[in-house]
């Protein structure tokens, strides 16, 4: 029996320090741009049933209890928290902040192939064509397609995505595009790709596209960014809590051990 409690403790172990690197992403991405936390869920394996709860007695009554015997834990699952963030305002007109549900789209090379993927981060610039494209390591296009002309002197983005530009010599702002984007039934179910990209699939649905402030996507704040959504002061907490049930499993295993010890002595 020692020797099951020893595998069922091993679960334990391999449990938690899942869960650390979980909570060690979390924090080392704590301000990374609209990055959304995530959790470890876990449940509880099969049970070794030595006596079936209502059994019948010399009474003829069904017992009340039984005996039945757990052999661990696994991780079941990670969820994405896609609760906003904190708001950083800054003096760049092309960064924006989504103020509810929702996400960009952008156009990226993934995987051998272009293809359309989603974020929470709104940090844009513009590339050598003028074109909108996110501030990460592989400069993603925004889609649809919106040019700045080279020209542009000052870019309005509006709370419902209508990007206006003012070009040198005209008095008014003249329309270059609009942002479209996109939400999801279940945002917890895209695949994270790195890069601050997601991408849809079964688990997630598929996109319900929209304008920004309309079919219960969020609106655009202009020279705004959502920070990361990290809580330090939770995750420590989280981080003492995986400390000690990684100690409490390591002692449960070197308890059964010292069991079979005493068994072995027995048998001598």
């Amino acid at each position: 029996m020692s020797i099951q409690g020893m595998y069922t403790s091993a679960t334990g172990l391999r449990a938690m320090d899942t869960k650390l690197e979980i909570i060690a992403n979390n924090l080392a991405n704590i301000n990374t741009t609209a990055f959304k936390s995530s959790r470890p869920n876990f449940e509880d394996l099969l049970y070794r049933s030595i006596e079936q709860p209502g059994l019948r007695n010399g009474l003829d009554e069904p017992l009340p209890l039984g005996v039945q015997v757990g052999i661990g834990v696994s991780l079941s699952s990670t969820q994405t928290n896609f609760m906003q963030g904190s708001v950083e305002q800054t003096d760049n007109p092309l960064d924006l902040m989504i103020e509810g549900d929702g996400f960009f789209q952008v156009n990226a090379f993934i995987e051998g192939q272009e293809q359309t993927v989603y974020t929470r981060a709104g940090n844009f610039t513009r590339n050598a064509n003028g074109d909108l494209v996110l501030g990460n390591s592989i400069g993603a296009r925004l889609e649809p397609t919106i040019n700045v002309p080279q020209e542009a002197t000052q870019i309005q983005i509006s709370q419902n995505g209508l990007v206006s530009v003012l070009v040198t010599g005209a008095t008014e702002f003249q329309d270059v595009g609009q942002i479209e984007m996109a939400r999801f039934i279940n945002p917890s179910g895209l695949k994270q790709l790195g890069d601050n990209l997601y991408r849809n699939n079964d688990a997630s649905g598929p996109p319900i596209l929209g304008n920004p402030g309309a079919d219960g996507i969020g609106i655009l704040r202009q020279s705004n960014l959502e920070l990361s959504n990290v809580d330090p002061a939770r995750e420590l907490i989280e981080l003492i809590r995986t400390q000690r049930a990684f100690e409490l499993n390591s002692q449960s295993i070197q308890a059964a051990d010292q069991t079979l010890q005493v068994i072995n002595q027995i048998r001598r």
